[in-house]
């Protein structure tokens, strides 16, 4: 059932729910999430079992505020702290030692918990209502099915989870892809996961550079979204740069069937065959981030066998997007 964000009784009604240990779909800036009480682990299995997802598979955990955050963490670095105040609430996710009594479930049993304040203004406002009666954290992966493309809507939550599912409307997501993660247990920030935060703001913001998990000793923590095979729709996706997908268009002539394509320029005509259907890839970074995971369902609903996808180019803030797609086509 969707209900609107814009009213308070609704958003009081969604914390109610998570307080008594009901999953809720959750606008975030992002994408839309799968929610529940984080320290609540009958809640959290039930994110596990709708999703299919490993239990092993780590959890994000929503707060907030800042103040939320020595809930939930046991140690925070001065180099996560300068990030939190720079870049929350938004689209950044720090992984931090877990105190140990707290979201052990939630965190797929590792020492280490991921902890997000959103800015979404709903989600927000959700999150605080929980807080009012002591639920301070809400486990919140991607609401879908595991490995698959994320919802960016609440029509595409309830297209995939069914109607049984509260779902709390708070329009389309703004970001569209999921947050940058970044792992501050090891001393140094490293990278898990790219998103619309890019390293130079991270670098910058922290006064470090930004460390390869391969270069460190240690093992980095499991987290979200970092599986080489995640984000992908039913159809087979192809990256292809723009000379391949027209020679690949032009000895298909009029034959190609069940095909889609995802480019920053529209076919010329005698490359149009009845069978291709087209989608304007925006030449910007942020706008096809934003449009990204929508072209995606679009396509799957419209029963294409094969996506191509235009390259995007190989600069920093096409990372996210690059990373994106090449676990969808993974």
């Amino acid at each position: 059932m969707i209900i609107s964000g814009n009213h308070p009784a609704h958003v009081q009604q969604a914390a109610e729910a998570l307080c008594a240990g009901e999953l809720l779909g959750l606008p975030t800036e992002t994408v839309y999430g799968l929610a529940a009480d984080a320290c609540n682990d009958a809640a959290v299995a039930k994110i596990f079992q709708v999703k299919g997802r490993p239990s092993n598979h780590p959890l994000i955990v929503h707060v907030a505020a800042i103040d939320a955050v020595a809930k939930f963490a046991s140690d925070v670095p001065h180099f996560a702290r300068a990030l939190m105040t720079q870049f929350w609430p938004g689209p950044l996710t720090l992984i931090l030692p877990r105190c140990p009594d707290m979201a052990a479930a939630a965190a797929g049993g590792q020492h280490s918990v991921g902890l997000r304040c959103p800015s979404h203004p709903v989600a927000l406002a959700v999150l605080n209502a929980c807080a009012a009666q002591g639920v301070w954290g809400v486990a919140a992966p991607s609401a879908n099915l595991f490995g698959r493309v994320s919802p960016t809507r609440a029509a595409h939550v309830q297209s995939e989870l069914g109607d049984a599912l509260l779902i709390l409307d708070g329009g389309e997501c703004e970001v569209g892809i999921e947050s940058t993660i970044v792992d501050c247990t090891r001393g140094v920030p490293v990278l898990l996961r790219p998103g619309q935060i890019s390293r130079l703001q991270i670098e910058q913001t922290c006064g470090l550079k930004l460390v390869d998990p391969a270069a460190l000793s240690t093992q980095a923590p499991r987290a979200s979204g970092t599986l080489e095979s995640h984000y992908a729709p039913s159809a087979k996706v192809r990256m292809m740069h723009a000379d391949e997908w027209r020679k690949a268009l032009l000895a298909l002539g009029p034959h190609a069937q069940n095909l889609a394509l995802w480019s920053t320029e529209k076919p010329s005509p005698d490359l149009m065959g009845a069978g291709l259907l087209w989608r304007a890839m925006p030449s910007d970074a942020t706008l096809a981030a934003h449009d990204l995971f929508s072209v995606l369902r679009d396509f799957d609903a419209r029963g294409v066998r094969t996506i191509w996808i235009e390259t995007p180019p190989d600069t920093p803030e096409w990372e996210g997007v690059r990373d994106r797609l090449k676990r969808a086509a993974a």
